[in-house]
């Protein structure tokens, strides 16, 4: 199947200066990744604060312009100005934070229909039209298009950020930690949404979340990202299974529920480097308790490994000294996180995604 998004070396480089004397230093927020989305998928970004994750989003939505690299969507060069004004309605972005995205001076319904207003030529009634029947395929009842978004709760204004993300009939919808300002039993709900949504339409999901709860249930193929770069990149059951870099172990040895009591050698200490001074070897050595000095000399390359891609020089190493750890620890996620198919429901209880 042709990928409806691809990116090959996508890299945003910003510049800072630390005093009116100084030298320009580089900041690579995101230092070349590349990726496929496929429609009807969900591909997630996971990593820490910094890592790049919002910055991938914003190129992908076409809101800032990457420094090199290319990326097609729908088959066209988004990086053409002829394409990117065709492009727009095709990409749709989730924001966070549900209170304020939202204009508090204006009514739902004419938040809803500004998008028709600008992309679109329909007349005021079918605009009406659109706007009231994506409310009801979000959930939302028709009255309330006059009400103003202080009088909806967290997870109503949700999903007016939903419907609005999806009145134009997009094909890529960037969800930006859309269910991290929210309750847990809402959270369950916004999900069920978003996958429902998903199977309806055919839409595919760039996925950014900090709670791999969350991405476990939600995706099918999950991207890890390392002060701006790809460290590990597959499918969610190879990743989720047997996590072959260090720091998706880490990732995972931190998160409650998923995985149960991880070796403790699993576990890094130490802050992130500064952006400013990335290692000139791997860029997680500095944290990494396998380290070796190949890691300080040299950085690994991407490279598929067991299903999946790995930027680490001791992969292999890890998947066969892993698989005794492995088998013990499906064996305690078994009894802390039932597993799901691909039509499974969230519930209020994030112990059961």
């Amino acid at each position: 199947m042709t990928a409806l998004v691809a990116a090959r070396d996508l890299a945003r480089i910003y510049t800072s200066k630390s005093g009116p004397f100084a030298a320009r230093q580089e900041l690579r927020a995101v230092g070349g990744v590349s990726f496929e989305i496929e429609a009807g998928k969900t591909l997630a970004i996971v990593g820490e604060s910094g890592c790049g994750k919002s910055t991938l989003a914003r190129l992908v939505t076409m809101i800032e312009q990457p420094d090199a690299g290319t990326l097609t969507i729908d088959g066209a060069d988004a990086l053409s100005p002829e394409a990117r004004a065709r492009l727009r309605p095709v990409v749709q972005l989730v924001f966070q934070n549900p209170y304020g995205s939202l204009n508090p001076r204006r009514k739902v319904g004419k938040i809803l229909e500004e998008p028709l207003l600008i992309n679109t030529r329909l007349g005021g009634a079918e605009r009406k039209r659109n706007v009231l029947d994506t409310m009801t395929r979000v959930g939302l009842s028709e009255e309330q298009a006059g009400r103003y978004p202080h009088m909806f709760s967290g997870g109503q204004r949700q999903r007016i950020a939903i419907a609005r993300a999806l009145i134009l009939r997009p094909k890529l919808v960037v969800a930006d930690e859309p269910v991290s300002a929210l309750d847990v039993s809402v959270q369950a709900q916004v999900l069920n949404l978003l996958m429902d949504l998903q199977q309806q339409f055919g839409l595919a999901y760039m996925f950014i979340s900090h709670d791999l709860a969350v991405v476990r249930f939600i995706a099918h193929d999950v991207l890890v990202m390392y002060l701006g770069l790809a460290v590990e990149h597959g499918p969610k059951e190879r990743i989720f299974e047997q996590p072959l870099h260090p720091y998706t172990q880490a990732l995972l040895a931190s998160t409650p529920g998923l995985g149960g009591k991880r070796p403790v050698k699993r576990m890094v200490k130490g802050e992130v480097p500064s952006p400013l001074n990335v290692p000139k070897g791997c860029v997680f050595e500095p944290r990494c308790p396998h380290a070796t000095a190949l890691c300080r000399a040299e950085r690994p390359p991407l490279r598929p490994v067991s299903g999946r891609q790995v930027a680490c020089h001791y992969a292999e190493q890890f998947r066969m000294n892993a698989a005794a750890d492995n088998r013990e620890a499906s064996r305690a996620r078994s009894a802390d996180v039932e597993p799901h198919s691909a039509h499974s429901r969230a519930s209020g209880n994030p112990e059961q995604w």
